[in-house]
């Protein structure tokens, strides 16, 4: 009798006190220590402390289970549990941090990274199927500075995909539309319209005063010159392209050990083998997936989370559900980046 109400001592008496769990499972176990060494043999101490050997050796051992069950618990919990956000951060509202939480939870970005992304500037080539999207996100993720360039209106056929625009802002130019429906979503950021086609005369002034672009354009002529640009510039250029059920992405980056567009696809295709949108259709969600991916890409970029997918081409088979990775290499002889030098 005298073994339990020993326990109930320890641990009445060390609660009210406000003792710590470790002092009490300390405490626990010298008086569970002294009630099998009172059963020993020649102690004849068993009388004074009551019960068995056998059931005190039991009784100990569940309550080293006890124990262990709830030390690991607290442990696992406290590395899942997001570290608290500590006072607003330089340059950051109340209401900033509030919105960036989910942000600054990961342990991959966290406070820092969320300020790299509001330094941030980055230019989106084209405001249609891939640009939709990243644009939203990019918008959301709390990208400073946000430049989209694109030279076109707002349609009623983009509308199946283009997620950005909407049907009141038909025949809109679509850099505006873009715009009102990123600073509908986040106020916090700048953006920078440019209603125009991206050409040769401007396009090295242009990607110079952003830290990296993102290439969502359906045409040849475009995504060389916006290759070409980046290389130039150093810039990293994150690029993506979609046909009907399937999409590709890449972060071409020589002047990071990565190819360029140019290293990979060094020609283009024959007239027709891939055919635009327009002339083959698109799978509405498909441009959502790849632009959505496109913005995780740029995310990393800028808070140096992860892997980005430099040296690496994505492709995606929506109809399927199959995904690959396939890895890609600078050619030495590349006429776009082979006179870069290796990092």
């Amino acid at each position: 009798m005298i073994g339990l109400l020993g326990f109930a001592a320890i641990w009445g008496f060390g609660l009210w006190r406000g003792a710590g769990r470790g002092l009490l499972w300390t405490a626990t176990a010298i008086w569970w220590g002294a009630i099998l060494l009172a059963h020993a043999p020649g102690i004849g101490a068993e009388g004074l402390v009551g019960g068995d050997f056998r059931a005190w050796l039991v009784f100990g051992l569940l309550a080293a289970l006890v124990w262990l069950y709830a030390t690991v618990f607290r442990a696992v919990k406290a590395r899942a549990a997001p570290p608290a956000v500590a006072a607003p951060a330089a340059g950051f509202s109340e209401t900033e941090l509030n919105r960036y939480a989910r942000h600054i939870f990961l342990r991959e970005i966290g406070g820092p990274g969320q300020a790299r992304l509001k330094a941030a500037k980055v230019l989106v080539v084209g405001a249609g199927g891939l640009g939709s999207p990243a644009l939203l996100y990019l918008a959301a993720s709390g990208v400073g500075t946000i430049g989209v360039i694109d030279p076109d209106v707002v349609e009623a056929s983009n509308l199946q995909r283009q997620v950005i625009h909407s049907d009141a802002r038909i025949g809109m130019p679509k850099v505006f539309s873009a715009e009102a429906a990123m600073k509908a979503l986040n106020p916090f950021v700048a953006v920078r319209p440019y209603h125009r086609r991206l050409e040769a005369g401007i396009a090295a002034d242009l990607v110079a005063e952003y830290d990296l672009v993102l290439d969502g354009t359906d045409n040849f002529d475009t995504r060389d010159l916006v290759n070409l640009a980046c290389v130039r510039a150093g810039k990293p250029l994150v690029a993506g392209a979609i046909t009907q059920w399937e999409g590709q992405l890449s972060v071409w980056d020589p002047a990071r050990g990565a190819p360029c567009s140019a290293c990979v696809f060094p020609e283009r295709p024959a007239p027709g083998l891939v055919p635009t949108c327009a002339e083959a259709g698109v799978a509405s969600p498909l441009p959502g997936i790849i632009g959505a991916m496109m913005a995780a890409e740029a995310v990393k970029l800028i808070t140096g989370a992860g892997e980005p997918l430099r040296g690496r081409l994505m492709i995606h088979d929506a109809l399927y559900a199959e995904t690959r990775v396939i890895g890609v290499k600078r050619r030495p002889d590349c006429p776009v980046c082979g006179a870069i030098p290796s990092p």
